[in-house]
């Protein structure tokens, strides 16, 4: 009797620990997911700040294009190792479902099993989706000036008067979750990564 409920002891302590495991690569998972969709949106943050005074080419950095895959994919292997366990052979990719995020697999470095029988480490996925926050309908350009008439001289020829070149304009029809942006060139009041993108787990 005492040596059957020595093992089932054994068996108890064995299924909490593979729980332990299990939950320990999930939580892994997660945490490496939230993290290249993290980085990928500071990217995109960078990149749009780098062409802030030209606002044709914001479209894809409000969009969620414009990021380097491995080097969000490098932070999710940052912090899988955080978590002790390790983004797999190409586990960690963008979502190929027309959404913006990353998919990771795990794989923990502890191991669990049954008391006799060979353990095993788990394996866990997670998808964190990357969401724009933001809108931009580009104002109309403004026409340039129209040159003045030259003025006559002495010497009957005329003289051309220069055009001073235009101040730049604030740059408005930006809109994040329902709150306007107007970026004035020379007091810039800019949003920060997590007003352009929302990051959560998916489903």
């Amino acid at each position: 009797m005492i040596a059957g409920l020595l093992f089932l002891a054994f068996v108890y302590f064995a299924v909490a620990q593979a729980a332990v495991t299990r939950n320990g690569g999930q939580t892994a998972a997660d945490a490496a997911a939230l993290a290249a969709a993290q980085d990928a949106r500071e990217q995109l943050r960078d990149g749009w700040l780098d062409v802030i005074l030209d606002p044709a080419e914001w479209g894809g950095y409000l969009e969620g294009d414009g990021y380097l895959t491995d080097q969000a994919c490098g932070q999710a292997e940052v912090f899988a190792a955080r978590n002790r366990a390790q983004v797999t052979d190409g586990g960690c990719s963008p979502l190929r479902t027309g959404e913006k995020g990353f998919e990771v697999e795990v794989r923990t470095l502890d191991a669990a099993g049954v008391p006799g029988g060979e353990k095993q480490h788990a394996v866990a996925t997670a998808t964190a989706v990357l969401e724009p926050r933001c809108s931009f309908d580009a104002p109309e350009p403004t026409p340039p000036p129209t040159p003045s008439t030259p003025t006559p001289t002495g010497s009957g020829s005329p003289e051309p008067t220069p055009t001073p070149s235009p101040e730049p304009e604030p740059i408005t029809g930006l809109v994040c979750d329902g709150v306007e942006w107007v970026i004035d060139p020379d007091h810039p009041r800019l949003p920060d990564a997590a007003d352009l993108f929302t990051v959560r787990l998916a489903d």
